[in-house]
């Protein structure tokens, strides 16, 4: 096939040719046609992988351009030793040639083909050395990896609908067979920052909408944005003492934060880390050593420009509404997160798979980005949701070849809730509406309000990334500030807004605001468009006020009061919120309709997720059978931290059976110290105090010490929520009901406890790990893996 393509292409191309200068017969040419292809073909397997290999520091978008005039330089040298010089062509008619051999390569493999992707698969196979499938018998059996997909912005009803109506045919096949569908709650800040921290890293605390201004330090906190994402992961790591969910030989693929992994690609929290311990690109590898994949990508985001065209224009045509802009750069952005991001992303999970590795964690963002401007649901997204499933169908069946037997786990962040933005309905911006309460001029001409798309900001910094050009935030930062400090700031979270005023150092009261703008708070709370405010008061500590003129003190908000139409569990998550350090001076939720689902977003998104209303807060958990219920009977997932703390609990699961073993004496673990503040880097730190020694004593209840309800000897971790039980491996011997700020992990794989006669360590930053391979975690600059570090406080023996 590659000869016949490339006697073809020397027929139309007339700067790319396959015979002497004076002519040759059919036959002499068909034969030089042969050894060229027959050279290409070779040089591509041998030296391509070994040039993809030495560029993997260079960024994604390049990589990939990279390919085409790799690729066309190999045909150069693959005409240059063609017999008797008779191949020649032109440097920028032999990047057209390979480009097109290689799609006719794909094409002819099946590559190509939207609904078949045996051979990409088998491509991979050989790439790992898995050209096999895992026999029964093996081994690694006893100890299953576990992937952790999710699907950015997929609500509980939207997949559920989806799996009814026939568009996720591979979902449904696993609900068949007894895989458990459970929904569950978000935080008021329902969008992937939060969510993504709390489930990767076990804490979300003070992250209160997608973007915030912090008073103390003058910043505007942007989730999605490398440097906020680094110094989110890095406050998260200190609250919890740990490195995060795949600290243990994890994987992160296209997440905003690493959950502590070495292994990662297209995560944000790393996208400005430069040199060789940035293994960021690493997972192209697996992509792009083959150049048909290249080609295969570059066909689909031209596909999918189109296909984005076309709808819009259709939609405009119909005139639908709910309708938002979608020209300019979007049918870029949509095609980089539906097609670029998701291949790359697949193709490492894949890559994890075929390498065995314990845990992954990947995030699929097309869904999100596309019902973002398209809405939550219809035709534009139901296409997105079969390709997704396309997609987990790939890497189930990739599982039966891993070395290993794996455990796939679907979730999802958050859903999206339809609905007019607030501007469309209103005339207004949330930002003008502030500054006309507060008597401040509103500008003619309306400027558009910052989407909170995880996308966009992705195949931006990409770009800049591709062009070497720093991740400088700081311009933009300047133009979402306002020129003068008096004046407020007005930030969108979808559906949640926030005011803050930067002139003043603390949280001001609503009499406070009052005294400065009469009209601002009220002027919010009776709009149509608002639901309710939070502020915080000087005489009842923080007032919710409502557009009837409730208001309501948080700490006697109830799910029945002015949050009823919300739903349940709307007043604990504003009452947590209302905790946090950086809440805003003035937090407001658009208002909500039971009867549609619709919300008012503040920024341009006719799907929208950030705040309270509708199915933005109610995601989902799909857990195989093998694993246990992720709540009891009657219970409810509520938060993200609860979503790690279930799925740290099956990471323990799948470590496999433990053999119980007696316990000479209890084993005691310091208690938690206050950790001095650190205004520097980790090693610039002292040493912190030591601990005093905790009497141990036998628990009131009489229970065991298997933490979290588990069995005598089953696996635990000693998590942060609750107090430390005996260790895995134990028989029930006299627990301490102290608690600590990080896990108690030990050997074998972390499986929670130490062997007989393994030395415990307690450290005082109070956490205690086992030798070898048994922490999953530790404080930012311990180590997570490995021989100990560092000097012991104590040495106990089991």
């Amino acid at each position: 096939m590659s000869t016949l393509t490339l006697l073809l292409l020397a027929g139309l191309l007339p700067a790319f040719q396959l015979q002497a200068p004076d002519g040759d017969s059919l036959t002499r040419t068909a034969i030089t046609a042969a050894w060229a292809a027959g050279a290409f073909g070779l040089l591509g397997a041998l030296v391509w992988p070994l040039l993809v290999r030495a560029l993997l520091l260079v960024p994604a978008l390049v990589l990939g351009l990279l390919g085409f005039f790799i690729n066309g330089s190999l045909l150069l040298v693959a005409l240059w030793v063609t017999p008797d010089g008779r191949g020649a062509a032109d440097p920028e008619t032999a990047v057209v040639v390979a480009a097109v051999m290689s799609a006719v390569a794909s094409a002819t493999s099946t590559a190509l083909a939207v609904r078949d992707d045996d051979a990409y698969r088998r491509r991979l196979y050989r790439l790992t050395g898995r050209t096999r499938a895992r026999a029964p018998g093996d081994p690694a059996d006893a100890a299953p990896g576990t992937v952790f997909l999710q699907l950015d912005g997929v609500g509980h009803r939207v997949l559920r609908d989806a799996v009814a109506d026939g568009l996720m045919p591979t979902v449904a096949t696993w609900l068949e067979a007894g895989h458990r569908l459970t929904p569950w709650r978000t935080d008021w800040s329902s969008q992937t920052g939060a969510s993504q921290l709390g489930i990767l890293h076990g804490s979300n605390e003070d992250v209160p909408a997608f973007r915030w201004y912090e008073k103390d330090t003058g910043r505007l906190m942007v989730s999605n944005r490398p440097a906020s994402a680094v110094e989110l992961q890095r406050r998260a790591v200190r609250r919890t003492g740990d490195g995060g969910l795949l600290t243990f030989d994890g994987a992160s693929r296209g997440n905003l934060f690493s959950g502590g992994a070495e292994q990662v690609a297209l995560v944000l929290s790393v996208a400005a880390r430069r040199g060789r311990r940035n293994r960021s690109r690493a997972g192209y590898f697996a992509y792009f050593s083959d150049p048909a994949n290249a080609v295969r990508t570059a066909g689909s985001f031209v596909t999918e420009c189109v296909r984005e065209v076309c709808q819009s224009t259709r939609a405009r045509l119909r005139r639908e509404t709910p309708r938002t802009p979608r020209g300019g750069t979007y049918p870029f952005v949509r095609a980089f997160a539906t097609v670029v991001e998701r291949d790359v992303v697949v193709a490492a999970v894949m890559g994890d798979m075929l390498a065995g590795r314990t845990a992954v964690y990947a995030d699929l963002v097309a869904y999100d980005e596309v019902a973002h401007h398209s809405g939550p649901h219809g035709r534009d997204t139901d296409q997105v949701l079969r390709r997704l499933d396309r997609a987990i169908a790939l890497i189930a069946d990739v599982a039966g070849h891993a070395p290993r037997p794996y455990r796939i786990v679907l979730l999802s962040d958050h859903g999206q809730s339809p609905g007019e933005t607030f501007e469309a309905v209103y005339g207004l911006t949330l930002k003008d509406l502030v500054r006309a309460g507060c008597g401040l001029p509103v500008p003619r001409r309306v400027r558009r309000t910052p989407s909170g798309s995880e996308a966009r900001d992705a195949a931006r910094d990409a770009l800049r990334s591709a062009l070497h050009r720093p991740l400088d935030e700081g311009d933009e930062t300047a133009r979402e500030l306002p020129a003068k400090p008096s004046e407020p700031v007005v930030l969108a979270s979808g559906n949640l807004g926030l005011v803050s005023f930067p002139d003043v150092p603390h949280r001001m009261t609503r009499e406070e605001i009052d005294r400065r703008h009469p009209a601002l708070l009220r002027t919010l709370a009776h709009h149509p468009g608002v639901g309710f405010v939070l502020v915080a008061s000087a005489e009842h500590g923080s007032v919710v006020l409502a557009g009837d003129g409730t208001e309501v003190p948080v700490a006697e908000l109830t799910d029945d009061g002015p949050l009823a139409v919300y739903g349940p569990g709307a007043a604990r998550a504003v009452r947590r919120t209302d905790g946090f350090p950086h809440v805003a001076d003035i937090m407001v939720n658009s208002m909500y309709d039971p009867e549609t689902g619709a919300v008012h977003a503040f920024e341009e998104q006719i799907g929208s997720h950030g705040g309270l209303g509708g199915e933005q807060s109610e995601p989902f958990l799909l857990s195989p059978p093998e694993l246990s219920p992720p709540v009891g009977e009657g219970e409810e997932l509520v938060g993200a931290e609860q979503i790690h703390r279930v799925l740290r609990r099956w990471l323990r699961e799948s470590s496999g059976p433990q053999v119980p073993v007696e316990l000479p004496v209890p084993v005691e673990f310091p208690v938690p110290v206050e950790l001095p503040e650190v205004t520097g880097p980790p090693e610039a730190a002292g040493p912190p105090p030591l601990p005093s020694r905790p009497e141990p004593h036998r628990p009131a209840d009489g229970r065991t010490g298997a933490p979290e309800g588990g069995p005598d000897g089953a696996p635990g971790d000693g998590a942060a929520d609750g107090p430390v039980g005996a260790p895995a491996g134990g028989s029930g011997g006299d627990p301490t009901d102290t608690p600590t700020d990080a896990p108690v992990n030990g050997a074998a794989r972390g499986s929670g406890g130490p062997p007989a006669d393994a030395t415990v360590r307690g450290y005082a930053d109070g956490t205690a790990r086992g030798p070898a391979d048994g922490p999953l975690g530790g404080p930012a600059g311990a180590p997570v893996a490995g021989p100990l570090h560092g000097p012991p406080v104590r040495d106990e023996k089991c």
